[in-house]
């Protein structure tokens, strides 16, 4: 008999070895890797045909990749070229210089008085001109001199400022020799700010700038009438032209126009061949370059394939093996990520058939993003991400039908957005009217998405615009409904907890809710309480503090099936453990644990909740009925039992999450005792609880660090201090309660 138990024993070991099998997971990504391989060789691998030199075809041949069609791009480079714009130089001229040097001038002339006003208009009319044109004559040895610009360009900038020099009035040379010194100085900085200001312009014609020096004198600190005047003509003649023609670099500019224009391709699945035609010497040698004759066939693409998908596989196989989540080490997980990944593949597959269809960019309507929301949901967000790049990758190929290379960005780009949309938007999602919500945004971001590209592609027709953005529409919402049918056979099938389920279990309209509610109202309350608490406690360290609350309510449950012998069920009567004996009360309060885990087995209630329920209590001892127990032993003269006879069977909490719970579950049941609890008695408790159970090896099962519990513990004392606020005491203030206190 003992025997077969061994055997049976060791076969469902080995049964549930499969869980963390190396070998399993090998075969796993080796699934994955075949199936990419199949999914993609159509789109990769071209057909090819038993054909012979100047028979008829039997049909059509479409085009397996692009051909290059030399006609038509010529002509796309002759297109062009013919767009090119003129191409401008823009020059940093220095005029401000020329300014300070007619100043300069000018207070040098009419400071000497020896010089009439006749000879100071005739010295004017002669070396103002001469001063512009002199400094322009500099600049452009310095520029020929560094070898900056171009002769050509030289010989546009000699011209323009031949052209464009500015001839000034004749009376304003007989207004110059009355100017002050006072008039002079005060000129100065205003030219130079204006000549400044305006050759930071870019001028092709100076007439451009002269036009608004009016404007800014009038804006400027001059009063004078006069001193404006002669201010705006001398600004005008400094002024000249900074942007030139550049005859070589629009050449140069056509040229690499000329270069970057793509070449044109006769598309993939363009008919090569029609049903009925003769094939000729021409098509026999193309399709034989193509790799379409069966005696010509390459295994160049199968090879190139073959890479592809074993890269894609160890990827996201380093992913995982790098990663802290419990894929990593758990195979079921690891099941359940391939089977989302082949569901959003065969989904992809499923609607590139339709692209046959005569409805342009119907592949847009693909749920693509199925496979991120439904991982985000169901295992992490960050796998999501990684899963979206393949995802992209796959639709890019798979979508491709009449693109030019073996990628279709514009499915790709769609793919990866809406999955990382899909990812962003459900990751926080605590109903199932979240998926709809995400489902939304994914159906705008993909118009948006379609609206980019097809701005793009200018030659996308009205039709096709409207038929883009429909479908980009409709994508997101079959998402969020595919996505909304499928969880929960992935939350049955593999026993996962998700946010939304966890949420659904927390509704207080739950039968087992209301059975707790209804038959044990204190220890209702008291459940609602250690969810709090373990809740905060369990964000503090990154556990799942969503788990901690839902299975803090059901935790327990079992106390329905006798709840008088629980003492927050015990108002106004007896306490039966005052009349039975400590062994059969022990008894009881030991069952509820183990009744709790099959009442909940029986709803169906998640395993996580239900280990929480089974293992809150670890095998702690029942102090209380053991000490009780020992001492009528003593007064009867009887043997005292063992202390293992009056602890809980266990097992010890496994999870970080149970062992919060137990210690939440502990600590509101001994702060609740207190009658007017401190700050120090509740900080005490808190941590003399968590050192018990640390010591009494409750911990041994889980990976609670003890940095961990210190976190646990002052956690736990905030949450509280914020429960029992109206009721604790605090030393250092004063004793006289606060108007909110005594409400409380």
């Amino acid at each position: 008999m003992n025997n077969r138990v061994s055997i049976q024993g060791k076969f469902q070991y080995r049964l549930a070895g499969w869980r963390y099998s190396a070998i399993v997971r090998f075969l796993l990504f080796l699934a994955l890797a075949v199936f990419l391989y199949v999914t993609l060789l159509h789109r990769i691998v071209p057909q090819t045909y038993d054909i012979q030199l100047n028979s008829l075809a039997e049909k059509d041949i479409p085009a397996p990749r692009a051909i290059l069609n030399e006609i038509a791009t010529e002509k796309a480079k002759e297109e062009a070229v013919a767009r090119v714009q003129p191409v401008y130089k823009i020059v940093s001229l220095k005029n401000e210089t020329a300014i300070d040097l007619m100043f300069e001038k000018l207070q040098q002339i009419n400071a000497d008085a020896e010089v009439s006003l006749t000879d100071k208009v005739s010295i004017y009319r002669t070396v103002i001109p001469t001063i512009f044109k002199d400094h322009l004559s500099r600049q452009l040895k310095l520029f020929e001199s560094s070898g900056q610009y171009s002769p050509e360009l030289l010989d546009e900038m000699r011209k323009a400022f031949e052209d464009q020099q500015y001839r000034i009035p004749e009376e304003s040379f007989y207004k110059l020799p009355r100017l002050t010194k006072d008039d002079l100085t005060a000129m100065e900085p205003v030219s130079r700010d204006i000549v400044s200001r305006l050759m930071t312009d870019q001028l092709l014609d100076a007439q451009v700038g002269r036009a608004k020096v009016a404007e800014l004198v009038n804006a400027s600190t001059l009063t004078k009438n006069n001193v404006r005047e002669l201010v705006q003509e001398l600004v005008r003649a400094s002024l000249t032209p900074n942007k030139f023609y550049d005859q070589k670099g629009t050449d140069e500019a056509k040229g690499h126009a000329r270069d970057n224009v793509k070449p044109v391709y006769i598309n993939k699945n363009d008919v090569l061949v029609h049903k009925g035609e003769q094939i000729t010497e021409d098509l026999y040698q193309r399709l034989a370059q193509l790799e379409l004759l069966k005696d010509e066939r390459s295994y160049g693409p199968h090879l190139g394939l073959f890479i592809f998908v074993v890269l894609c596989c160890l990827l996201l196989y380093m992913y995982v093996r790098q990663s802290d989540l419990p894929v990593n080490h758990n195979n079921a997980q690891l099941v359940m990520l391939l089977l989302i990944l082949f569901v959003t593949v065969t989904f992809m597959k499923v609607f590139s058939m339709m692209q046959g269809l005569d409805y342009p960019f119907i592949g847009y309507l693909a749920p693509t993003a199925i496979g991120a929301m439904l991982i985000t949901i169901l295992l992490s967000p960050q796998l999501a991400f990684v899963a979206a790049v393949l995802f992209g990758v796959t639709a890019s190929i798979i979508f491709n039908s009449d693109h030019v290379q073996v990628f279709d960005f514009r499915y790709g780009l769609m793919t990866l957005g809406t999955s990382f949309a899909a990812t962003f938007s459900i990751q926080r999602a605590s109903q199932r009217s979240s998926i709809l919500k995400a489902g939304i945004m994914v159906s705008l971001l993909a118009v948006m998405l379609v609206a980019s590209m097809v701005l793009f592609e200018e030659q996308e027709t009205k039709r096709d615009a409207i038929f883009a953005a429909s479908f980009a529409l409709g994508s997101g919402l079959l998402t969020a409904v595919f996505v909304i049918g499928l969880l929960p056979f992935f939350e049955v099938a593999f026993g996962i907890l998700s946010p939304l389920k966890l949420v659904e279990l927390s509704n207080p309209n739950h039968p087992l809710l209301r059975k707790l509610l209804t038959e044990t109202p204190g220890t209702y309350h008291h459940s609602v309480m250690v969810g709090n608490l373990s809740e905060a406690a369990a964000e503090a360290i990154g556990a799942n503090g969503l788990l901690c609350r839902v299975g803090a309510y059901y935790h327990d449950i079992g106390k329905t099936k006798r709840p008088s012998y629980f003492i927050e069920n015990q108002t106004n009567i007896e306490n039966p453990h005052d009349k039975i004996d400590p062994a059969l009360s022990k008894s009881i309060i030991v069952a509820h644990a183990r009744d709790g885990s099959e009442m909940l087995k029986e709803f169906n209630i998640p395993k996580p909740i239900r280990d929480i329920a089974e293992q809150h209590h670890g095998t702690t001892l029942l102090q209380y009925f053991y000490h009780k127990a020992r001492k009528q032993a003593e007064e009867r003269g009887e043997e005292p039992p063992e202390e293992q006879e009056y602890r809980y069977p266990g097992p010890n909490s496994q999870t970080k999450e149970a062992a919060i719970v137990g210690i939440a579950d502990c600590v509101e049941a001994a702060v609740r005792s207190l009658r007017n609890p401190t700050v120090e008695q509740i900080d005490s408790m808190v941590r003399k609880i968590i050192k018990s159970r640390l010591d009494d090896g409750q911990f041994n099962e889980c990976d609670l660090t003890i940095k961990e519990l210190d976190q646990i513990a002052r956690t736990l004392n905030e949450t509280l201090l914020g429960i029992f606020h109206s009721r604790i005491e605090y030393p250092a203030e004063a004793t006289v309660k606060q108007p909110d206190e005594k409400k409380t």
